[in-house]
Parts: structure tokens; sequence; C-alpha cells
């Protein structure tokens, strides 16, 4: 039996830029192996898996070419876009889902997908000589939440600039690595930017990372003491979020496209 599956570019309305995600609704349940060859097989920084609950909210799940992970912010995004585009929730309707991280919730407004994700701030942690050998630099500030390492440098400039020894980062005991700096500041600019780094997890350098936002935005809530921001992720593909931080909750809003509509039919 064949299964639906697409391919999604979260926080972009623009084909092949932001971050491509493969959405795969379930008919029936699936164990983790079929799951992990599944992710491997489509190689993007996540698959997402639906599989629809009686209550017309879904169960979520996403994995990478190599793990499953806790928390993945473009992949649920996309995940929502599929199921509105694909009818399965109705457009005026809230679409809800039953994560590792608890329920997660979607909704459409006039900015794009307003995603409802848990704030994840990271505490101060003296960086490992790993992560300082794969950066290649010494950091402003590190701090470590439940998943990544966050890492504050000193301009856009050299977040921009960043070349990481991606075998080195690979040793650090984390998902990945989450590097930042403050905007320039000039009028029109983002309020901050940054990167995200994942070589233990399958992929070298994820183009927009929604989940790592759910620790920039409390982070930088103290340091520029506001809780809305608009961010750039300066990947080769780029993205831009618009983020709220509202108590232990973090909203974060983006665009979505389909780019490939398809069946699944391995077994």
């Amino acid at each position: 039996m064949s299964i639906p599956i697409s391919i999604v570019d979260a926080f972009t309305s623009v084909p092949f830029r932001g971050n491509p995600a493969a959405v795969c609704l379930l008919d029936e349940v699936r164990d983790e192996q079929w799951m992990q060859d599944v992710a491997a097989e489509m190689n993007l920084s996540e698959t997402a898996f639906l599989q629809r609950r009686d209550d017309g909210s879904y169960d979520l799940r996403w994995f990478t070419p190599t793990i499953e992970v806790d928390l993945c912010g473009h992949a649920t995004l996309a995940s929502a876009h599929f199921l509105w585009e694909n009818q399965h929730v109705a457009l005026d309707r809230i679409a809800s889902f039953h994560t590792r991280s608890g329920l997660l919730t979607a909704e459409r407004t006039e900015e794009g997908i307003r995603l409802n994700l848990p704030s994840e701030p990271a505490q101060p942690m003296k960086a490992p000589e790993e992560l300082i050998q794969g950066l290649g630099l010494i950091p402003r500030y590190v701090g470590k939440n439940r998943m990544d390492f966050l890492v504050e440098v000193d301009s856009v400039q050299t977040v921009q600039t960043l070349k990481p020894d991606y075998a080195m980062l690979a040793k650090v005991e984390a998902r990945g690595i989450i590097v930042t700096s403050k905007g320039t500041g000039k009028p029109g600019d983002y309020d901050f930017v940054s990167r995200c780094f994942y070589p233990a997890s399958g992929c070298d350098e994820d183009p927009v990372t929604g989940s790592a936002h759910c620790a920039l935005a409390p982070y930088w809530q103290r340091r520029l003491r506001q809780t809305s921001f608009m961010a750039y992720q300066a990947s080769p593909r780029g993205g831009e979020l618009f983020i709220e931080l509202q108590n232990d909750r973090v909203l974060l809003s983006g665009q979505a496209i389909t780019v490939v509509q398809g069946q699944l039919t391995g077994k």
C-alpha cells in the first residue's frame, strides 16, 4: 500500500529556500526502524511522521537520517502545512500534535503559520575543548539546554564566515551547536542572527532550525530586554523567523511551500 509523502520547504515562501522536511502520513503504526530507514532514504535534516488520533489531533515524530529527535520546529511547520494543504485539517482549525516535547499546536495567521513550542532556555556552562576547537574561536557566552549548546560570538560577520570543523564538533556531547550574535542595529535589520550545526545528528549545518529558537528566544530576551524578535538563520539557504516569547512558550511564525508530492511504496 502506498503512503502519502511530501517535501515541504519551511520558513520560506519561495521554493528551494528555507529548510526542507519530508512529511509522511501513516495509515497504521510503524516501527521505529522502518521510520528511521525512511528518514535515511529521504536524507533531509528531518522527516516527520504523522498518525491521526480519533479526536482529529495527530501523533508526530521526527527523525534525522541517523536518529530520532525530541523537538523539531521546521518539520512541525511543514506537517501543519501538509495537513491544511491536503484537507486533513480544516483551514480555520488549529493543528494539534502529540510529541516527545508535549502538545504542540499550529495555526494560520496573517504572518503565516504560527507554532506554539516550549521555551528551552540554556544554562551557562564551561565550553568543552571540542567545541572551542570545532568552532575555532573563543565565545562570548556558552550555555546548554537539554538538547544543544548555545554560543554567542562577537558579530554578525563572525556568524556568517564561520567555517567549523565538523569532525571535531561531532565529538561534542549534545544534539548540536547553535552559534548566534546580535544584529547590526541598523534600521530594518534583524534582532539576532544564527547558524546551527548538527554533525553528531547526521546534519552538518541545518538550514533553518525552529527548535534552536526555543533556546535563542529566552537568551536574547535577557540580553535585549524584549519579547518579540525578527531573526535570520544565515545558512546558505537562509531563513527568516518572527518570534514572540510568552512566559514558557515560544511562538514561532513562518511560511511554507510544497515542492514535492508523491507516494512511498516501500514496505
